[in-house]
């Protein structure tokens, strides 16, 4: 019997097959998209203990944590919390981490944003384990940005540890002990006027609808400082009574045509290409990658467009 759903997955599969096999390697992405050098660490006053190797700021965020302990995936209310995943900040101390090639003030880019910061904020839980924000824990910090290495500039109204938690993947619940098939997309911001009263009440499902694909994190606009470029960012801490910031990771934010490695496994290929079409037709965020709200044969585009590419 026809089966329309069935019938368009199998053309657009068919279709998507046939392009593969005339793709060049023109289309590859830049591989450096988040933090890769450590130019100082200044531990402050009061690091939490164990957390002092600022080299695990490089790279992407967390997306599963707790391995051999209490393994599980990295959602707003699970933080990443091993050593090698987070470092520790006291007060009096700073983190400065620097881009190659620097990150771009782009307008093209979700709301504007240009990088985001990761750290380990955490919603409470106030139906646990059903997963419902009751409030948010974070530390802050303030977030310092350089066209030169030379001169900061404070970004004013954010702060480095605050009110979007690291989502690792879209497809778990709030305490998965296993990862996801779906990786949520570090590169994505979540719009900046949102609240907290906004987010208070709302279940995780709601809220892995508001993240729309995004990992979380602190997004920040080089326009707000009046940079057009950065190649670096530094997390401070005030000195004085003030409470340890942990950082995860510094990535740029991408436009979405390009975040098309669904499953984050360093490459888009074949699995890529499954899951979009197995979402194909839906408003899955993560596939969508024109962000029009459905995904269907512009995404499939995008995808095919970067095939092979890291």
């Amino acid at each position: 019997m026809f089966n329309f759903a069935q019938d368009r997955a199998a053309m657009a599969c068919f279709q998507a097959l046939a392009f593969v096999c005339v793709l060049t390697s023109a289309s590859r992405a830049r591989s450096d998209d988040f933090a890769s050098t450590v130019v100082s660490y200044v531990p402050g006053t009061n690091p939490a203990n164990g957390f002092t190797n600022p080299a695990a700021a490089l790279g992407a965020p967390e997306a599963f944590t707790g391995e051999g302990i209490s393994p599980g995936a990295v959602t707003p209310f699970v933080p990443p919390f091993g050593t090698s995943e987070i470092v520790s900040i006291g007060a009096g101390g700073s983190l400065t981490l620097a881009f190659q090639p620097p990150i771009l003030d782009d307008a093209n880019n979700p709301f504007g944003i240009d990088f985001i910061v990761f750290g380990n904020s955490f919603f409470t839980d106030g139906e646990w384990p059903t997963g419902v924000c009751a409030g948010l824990a974070a530390d802050g910090g303030s977030v310092q940005v350089s066209s030169d290495g030379v001169q900061w500039i404070t970004v004013p109204g954010v702060v480095a540890d605050g009110l979007f938690p690291t989502m690792g993947f879209t497809d778990v619940g709030p305490y998965s002990p296993t990862a996801g098939q779906v990786r949520s997309d570090p590169h994505l911001p979540i719009d900046p006027l949102l609240t907290l009263a906004d987010l208070q009440g709302m279940s995780y499902e709601q809220l892995v609808e508001v993240y729309a694909g995004s990992a979380g994190g602190t997004g920040i606009d080089l326009a707000s400082v009046g940079l057009a470029s950065a190649v670096a960012v530094r997390i401070v801490v005030p000195s004085g009574f003030h409470p340890n910031v942990e950082i995860d990771a510094v990535a740029r934010a991408l436009p979405r045509a390009r975040s098309a490695d669904l499953n984050a496994d360093g490459i888009v290929g074949g699995s890529d290409l499954s899951i979009l079409l197995s979402s194909f037709g839906s408003s899955m965020p993560s596939a969508d990658l024109n962000g029009d709200g459905i995904v269907g044969g512009s995404d499939l585009s995008l995808l095919l467009a970067a095939w092979g590419s890291t």
